[in-house]
């Protein structure tokens, strides 16, 4: 049986860790947070309809995303600036997912370099990008990143701009050496407004990403059939559902919702991850189950991070992988692989 902590315990602790106005960054959401207070809730509409009398005596939460094999399906999601949660940053954030067996995906936003998050990965990692209105500063940090030994881009479709968020008004205890870590490099004397994001992308960029890369690049932030369907077709790897933890467009559709539409029109033909509101063992079988090949979590592995470090997020990683471990022979199965959709069914009421 897990012993781990519950997810709700680390974030209380993190909570009385961190100084307000950092505590207020990590909660956040857009608008009147509606899709941020729905996310976690989403998951529990599903009800889980397990199989009985299966030899579950060797259960693995092993599985593959493009063509890595991994040790856990639940994956660190890209988060921006661990400097401000703890004085390792995100050397603590890779270290911690490597040591759980999952897999990190390190933000544009980071504040340590490219090269040193690299250097401390001990298992696959991605690399979240942000197209900048200066391309070439989006391609300098992207073949960083190639060179660094990154396996893949997550390309965020969900940003064109930053909303406005609630709760994240005050400026963070953040210098501009920790802000600018990987981008200053490339700056040339230019004003920051060219690291602002890009407005007029379109999904031509996959092509353009992959084709500068040699990587395969997912599209993080899709919640349409139609959407993910465009992305496949215009060279995806992958898709990612996510709302980017209710800090985007508020109202939207939570990711629990979402993710059968999505599932139904890849069909198969590539790898669908989801976020958003994942607190538990229970929310990754459901999501597992639904169609999706992996989950990430991200404001839980800043929990862990702030309170403990790369023990913290290695603790909260392999906690929910132990988790799901348990759950998965409780509902008949031995691996992720054999879920699929008749294992859930709506809420009735």
């Amino acid at each position: 049986m897990p012993t781990s902590r519950p997810i709700a315990s680390v974030r209380a602790a993190a909570e009385e860790q961190l100084p307000p106005v950092v505590w207020d960054y990590v909660e956040t959401g857009a608008g009147a947070e509606i899709s941020l207070e729905e996310a976690e809730n989403a998951w529990q509409h599903w009800r889980l309809r397990p199989r009985v009398l299966r030899d579950v005596r060797a259960v693995s939460t092993r599985t593959t995303l493009l063509g890595q094999e991994l040790a856990s399906p639940v994956i660190a999601a890209p988060t921006a600036f661990h400097r401000v949660y703890h004085p390792e940053g995100e050397l603590a954030s890779v270290a911690g997912a490597g040591a759980a067996g999952s897999l990190y995906c390190l933000s544009t936003r980071s504040t340590t370099s490219i090269e040193d998050v690299g250097a401390a990965a001990t298992e696959p990692w991605w690399m979240q990008v942000y197209v900048t209105v200066a391309r070439d500063i989006t391609e300098a940090m992207v073949l960083r990143a190639v060179e660094a030994g990154a396996c893949a881009l997550v390309l965020t479709g969900d940003t064109p701009y930053l909303s406005w968020r609630t709760r994240s008004a005050r400026a963070l205890p953040l210098d501009d050496e920790a802000a600018m870590v990987n981008a200053a490099r490339h700056l040339d004397g230019r004003d920051l407004r060219c690291l602002e994001e890009d407005a007029g992308l379109t999904v031509e960029t996959i092509d353009w990403l992959a084709d500068l890369s040699g990587l395969p690049v997912l599209v993080k932030g899709v919640l349409r059939g139609d959407d993910a369907r465009e992305c496949l077709d215009a060279g995806a790897a992958g898709i990612i559902v996510s709302t980017h933890g209710g800090r985007q467009l508020d109202r939207v559709v939570p990711t629990a919702q979402a993710l059968p539409e999505v599932v139904d029109a890849v069909a198969g033909e590539a790898p669908v991850v989801v976020d958003g509101g994942i607190r538990s063992g229970y929310d990754v079988l459901t999501a597992l189950a639904l169609g999706a090949d992996a989950v990430m979590v991200g404001r839980p592995v800043i929990y862990g991070l702030a309170t403990a470090g790369a023990d913290g997020v290695r603790d909260v990683l392999a906690g929910l992988t132990d988790h799901v471990n348990h759950l998965l022979g409780l509902a008949g199965v031995t691996s992720p692989a054999e879920l699929d959709r008749s294992f859930v069914t709506p809420r009735s009421g």
